[in-house]
């Protein structure tokens, strides 16, 4: 849905880390990179603090988030989770797409050279 189609790598690992938050308790993040899990945030009460989580997660564990993807189990109500992937480092997102706000992180990623790609399914559950 991006100017910025992701690259066969990003894509790799789009489809990996997608596979990973398919069955992961919501709400789920997963960052992954060369199709290896990076760290994962789940069971939280909202997408952000789960991103937060997936990316204390990943720091501690000592990965590098630069050239990351991460997956969403549903969409993105603001464009704050995709600010904050993008500060971290993450350079491609998949997410299911849907909200009313889809636009603003659109919109983000464009004009930070993102990556993003809404699948149209979501894996939420609760």
């Amino acid at each position: 849905v991006t100017t910025r189609h992701p690259s066969d790598e990003e894509y790799r690992d789009m489809v990996f880390a997608n596979k990973i938050v398919k069955h992961s308790r919501s709400n789920a993040i997963v960052l992954a990179k060369g199709e290896q899990l990076c760290a994962s945030g789940i069971g939280q009460t909202s997408r952000i603090d789960a991103l937060r989580q997936a990316i204390d997660k990943a720091h501690a564990f000592g990965f590098s988030l630069d050239g990351a993807v991460m997956a969403s189990d549903a969409y993105f109500p603001f464009a704050d989770s995709v600010t904050m992937a993008h500060e971290a480092g993450i350079s491609a997102v998949v997410q299911p797409g849907g909200s009313v706000r889809d636009q603003e992180s659109i919109d983000y990623c464009n004009k930070t050279g993102v990556a993003m790609v809404f699948t149209g399914v979501r894996h939420f559950k609760h």
